[in-house]
């Protein structure tokens, strides 16, 4: 009983609003997965949802799940199709965006090393996730993951931990979209954006931005010319340097300071 009442919280906890979404066949485009996972061997395990099985519950996880790799601009899933698979990224960066009724598009996050996607638990995707560099993902059945929380406390912890952290960081968008001005929005993207890969590869003041300007601009509520000159802006000011690949902050006192207002 004690299980049936956590997963149905975890349920919930993931569960969307969206309810009535219309089904739509999945993709049958797509190449075939790789065979197989190596779960002991993954650089990014102890950052994932893995960390919380012990040998014998990754070679479970092993044994529904598959490996999958895309190139960049590729559809890992989308919007309103059928939703079979619960993923694991483990390399790449992808864009998570949603088509609003009038046809315009909200991006509403963008996945790192480590994020786990798809248990939302309804019959179909309520985003789209599109590859913004060459991405690597585990794949695993929503049944058959769905089977493994039972019995796994530590992975049902795990989850749900995960969970109240996107929970955190969807309440701080909705402050950043609503309460911020433009420079302070980019601070605090900025911020986010180092303390995110600072998770995978340590501290540092390199921050890779393999997303666009309009696509920054669509997350944070900004057009596209808002966000170019408020970089250049604090380009000019020393706060930033603008690299190839993305940014070096210079005076990253400054950006927490703005990302904290």
């Amino acid at each position: 009983m004690e299980s049936l009442v956590e997963k149905a919280l975890v349920e919930t906890v993931f569960g969307r609003l969206e309810t009535n979404t219309r089904i739509i066949p999945c993709n049958t485009h797509k190449p075939p997965p790789s065979p197989g996972l190596d779960c002991c061997d993954c650089e990014i395990k102890d950052q994932s949802v893995c960390c919380a099985l012990d040998p014998e519950g990754l070679e479970a996880l092993e044994r529904i799940g598959r490996t999958q790799g895309y190139p960049a601009k590729s559809t890992i899933f989308e919007q309103g199709r059928e939703a079979g698979f619960v993923y694991n990224l483990t390399s790449g960066a992808l864009r998570l965006s949603k088509l609003l009724p009038d046809g315009r598009r909200q991006v509403v996050g963008f996945a790192m090393p480590g994020d786990f996607l798809g248990l939302d638990f309804e019959p179909t995707h309520g985003y789209t996730a599109d590859a913004l560099t060459p991405a690597k993902l585990c794949q695993f059945s929503r049944v058959g993951f769905s089977d493994m929380i039972d019995g796994k406390p530590r992975l049902l912890r795990r989850l749900m931990a995960m969970a109240s952290h996107e929970l955190g960081l969807a309440q701080e968008q909705m402050v950043v979209l609503g309460r911020r001005t433009a420079e302070e929005k980019i601070a605090a993207f900025l911020v986010g954006m180092r303390k995110r890969y600072a998770r995978i590869n340590g501290p540092s003041v390199h921050v890779p931005l393999p997303m666009t300007r309009l696509d920054i601009g669509d997350y944070l509520g900004l057009t596209v010319e808002t966000v170019s000159r408020m970089m250049t802006r604090m380009a000019r000011e020393k706060t930033i340097v603008i690299v190839p690949d993305g940014v070096r902050l210079l005076d990253l006192p400054r950006l927490e300071r703005l990302a904290e207002v």
